[in-house]
């Protein structure tokens, strides 16, 4: 904190360069007084103490104070000292501890250091190119886990409708892929896509020399200095995780890399039994990783292999570093289990048993005498997020026992709550409404492609299907929804 109240007086006496990366000086100040007004106030504080309420209700005060500080450190790309502190605290992932693997590892950052993060994290969005890795679905404007997820299910079930095919979806899985990453080689991708030169070295300097302690109840350990990798608790990690691996692309137009952050997906379309193409982007992809220092744990390393074929045929295991990759009937990728059937009574067998596990509480809130508001956005927040997660891109492929099952949670939830409550079916139809809207708008998005108008500009132009899969899949689903 020192240093930092050594900045302040020190921005008062100077006249500060803006930084050429910014632009007017009261428009970078609007920038910090909307990101400190964005502070969640029930986050922890960071090691400083500096809970989130004291900035968000001095916002006024500290913004035009900051925009200089922070314009300082741009133009001497530099990151103080006291901005690379962190606190991890051990959180256990059960009840019963055996290894350290049982702990979660929560760090704790400065609250201010994270809202120059985001501004940095918004500036390098807007100018980087929307062409940059398409299938990359982490920090785009119109992008989230449910494109990724249609379009890997798109791309499988339009493969399938030839004949002689199959589909091979490797899900890859990185040991501590952010702690792998080495900023001189990062610093060099950067500066390639064009960036500030003064920005790149400030974010070089950023994952340099990073402090951390471990705090264990009132147990504080000693300070471990760190030069590698994109720290834990920081707005700018996962973006330049995704920044470091954009180069990380399908070799042939047989296969695709689906990627949201570190989550990576292979999806290999196999015609004539002929795995040549697919085994060479696996090859690629492991070579890359070594080039890049990213490290494949191929023991949680999955493959599901969608073969609809009437005769049985024998799948030869993919390697990986010399050890085979184990083959599972479904996966959870994207909080969505995918199955070989392509089908989702897994999913929704999964959802329903989640969003049960909540009623207990929704009966007591009922027993305290809550009132129907306060029992309706109980139900909002924590069980209808849990059935309607991703429901854009699974819905419509279910099966109408599967869709009961939802709806039956929904009905013992509006006899708790006694009112109304919106069905299922209506908030798919309004999302996935929503989301092709979104895409049609966004000429940059993989999927843009798949929506044409017709001639007449009236209507748009369906996607022919021969199975059933593909015909109740997302994108002609709501191509339909749209033409009616």
């Amino acid at each position: 904190m020192t240093s930092l109240v050594l900045l302040i007086c020190l921005s008062r006496d100077i006249g500060l360069p803006l930084c050429e990366i910014w632009g007017p000086w009261d428009l970078f100040v609007a920038n910090v007084t909307r990101s400190f007004r964005r502070v969640n106030i029930c986050k922890a504080a960071g090691p400083d103490g500096i809970p989130g309420c004291v900035i968000r209700a001095c916002t006024n005060q500290l913004a035009g104070v900051f925009t200089d500080i922070f314009n300082l450190y741009l133009s001497l790309s530099v990151v103080p000292t006291c901005f690379k502190m962190a606190t991890i605290v051990p959180v256990p992932k059960q009840s019963k501890i055996t290894c350290l693997n049982d702990w979660c590892p929560v760090a704790l950052t400065h609250i201010i250091s994270k809202c120059f993060e985001r501004l940095i994290r918004d500036y390098i969005c807007s100018v980087l190119p929307p062409s940059l890795d398409p299938l990359q679905f982490a920090y785009h404007s119109n992008s989230s886990t449910d494109d990724a997820i249609a379009s890997t299910i798109h791309t499988a079930l339009s493969h399938l409708e030839k004949r002689n095919t199959y589909v091979r979806i490797l899900f890859v899985d990185y040991s501590s892929a952010f702690n792998t990453i080495v900023p001189s080689k990062l610093y060099e991708k950067l500066r390639a896509l064009g960036l500030n030169s003064l920005l790149c070295s400030w974010i070089l300097d950023f994952l340099s020399s990073r402090c951390q302690v471990v705090r264990m109840g009132s147990n504080i350990s000693s300070s471990l200095t760190l030069n590698t990798g994109a720290p834990q608790g920081c707005v700018l990690s996962s973006l330049l995780y995704s920044l470091h691996t954009h180069d990380c692309e399908a070799t042939h137009s047989s296969s695709a890399i689906i990627k949201f952050a570190d989550d990576t997906t292979v999806v290999g379309l196999i015609t004539d039994n002929d795995e040549t193409a697919y085994r060479e982007v696996v090859h690629t992809l492991t070579c890359w990783c070594q080039e890049h220092n990213l490290s494949l744990n191929v023991s949680k390393t999955k493959e599901v292999v969608v073969d609809f074929r009437r005769k049985d045929r024998e799948h030869s295991p993919i390697t990986i570093n010399g050890a085979p990759v184990e083959r599972v009937s479904s996966f959870k990728f994207l909080s969505v289990h995918i199955t070989e059937e392509l089908t989702w009574s897994v999913h929704t067998e999964a959802v329903v048993k989640k969003a049960h596990q909540h009623l207990f509480f929704l009966r007591w809130l009922r027993k305290f005498g809550m009132n129907h508001h306060i029992l309706t956005r109980f139900y909002t927040c924590t069980v209808e997020s849990i059935l309607t997660g991703c429901i854009s891109a699974w819905y419509s492929n279910s099966t109408t026992h599967n869709c009961k099952a939802l709806q039956r949670v929904v009905r013992t939830i509006r006899h708790i709550i006694g009112g109304e409550l919106p069905s299922l079916q209506d908030i798919y139809t309004r999302r996935c409404v929503k989301k092709v809207w979104r895409v049609i708008r966004d000429s940059s998005h993989p999927s843009h492609g798949l929506l044409s108008l017709l001639p007449s500009g009236r209507r748009y132009r369906s996607i022919r299907t021969c199975t059933t899969g593909l015909h109740d899949s997302f994108f002609p689903q709501a191509i339909r929804l749209l033409n009616s």
